[in-house]
């Protein structure tokens, strides 16, 4: 199996797929299609997630969550302009965000899912680590970072509120998998981990809490507003205004 041929099948999975469409919102679709990276498995880049700095110590590494494993897939999903041009408005985040961030993870699930099925159906192992009964969340870090794995397949970068900014910008949602798949990794067009943050600022004045500094995001902040979104929207909740409203909301500041 070739990359090529996951990406497209991602591609029109992500496409074609009725939990893409929200029909109480016009058949709003909720995403645009993936941008995929591959990592490899022995990358010393995930290695060094275990610093404090990074991730923390308990960060797995891909052969920790499968032995014979040889490549991670990573992607981004970006969110579609309507998604995204709803939730410039200053307030409370837009209705379409809503969705985007709870519906949007049900495709987000499904997308990991199928890509773990098309591996496994042509005969090689696949771990999605988000299922997987060791995944955990300690102090608000996880062992596994989408966001650092994505930059290590070299998607991108992160910003100063603690996004990935991609070629597609920042305002989308993430998923990986490893597998026994030995795939050539990604070219990272890019040497630093902040690499394409200009540090505009934009996105402290779009923070409701003001959980973002110029020293960059403070979590429990950011956290608490979710909580308090949580209640008011039940069963859903998000903000994304940091994502939104920002040069890097669609694309990488500057190009």
């Amino acid at each position: 199996m070739r990359l090529a041929e996951l990406i497209a099948a991602a591609t029109d999975f992500v496409g074609g797929n009725t939990l893409n469409s929200v029909p109480s919102l016009g058949d709003l679709q909720i995403f645009d299609p993936p941008l995929i990276g591959v990592a490899a498995a022995g990358d010393p880049l995930f290695a060094s997630l275990k610093d404090p700095a990074a991730v923390g110590p308990s960060h797995l590494s891909p052969r920790d969550w499968l032995p014979e494993a040889a490549a991670v897939i990573s992607y981004f999903l970006p969110f579609t302009e309507k998604v995204r041009h709803a939730n410039r408005q200053p307030g409370l985040p837009a209705t379409e965000w809503l969705y985007g961030r709870i519906e949007g993870d049900m495709v987000n699930d499904a997308l990991r899912r199928f890509l773990a099925d098309q591996l496994e159906a042509a005969g090689h192992r696949a771990i999605v680590p988000a299922f997987d009964l060791r995944y955990a969340v300690v102090d608000r870090r996880s062992n596994w970072s989408e966001r650092h794995v994505a930059h290590i397949a070299g998607l991108g970068t992160l910003s100063l509120n603690c996004s990935l900014i991609t070629a597609r910008g920042a305002a989308g949602r993430l998923g990986s998998l490893v597998t026994s798949l030995a795939l050539a990794p990604t070219p990272r067009p890019y040497t630093g981990t902040h690499e394409y943050c200009t540090n505009c600022g934009a996105c402290i004045g779009r923070c409701p809490p003001a959980a973002i500094d110029e020293s960059g995001k403070r979590h429990q902040p950011c956290s608490d507003y979710l909580d308090a979104m949580k209640t008011r929207f039940q069963p859903r909740y998000g903000c994304g205004k940091c994502q939104t409203g920002v040069p890097c909301e669609d694309r990488i500041p500057g190009c």
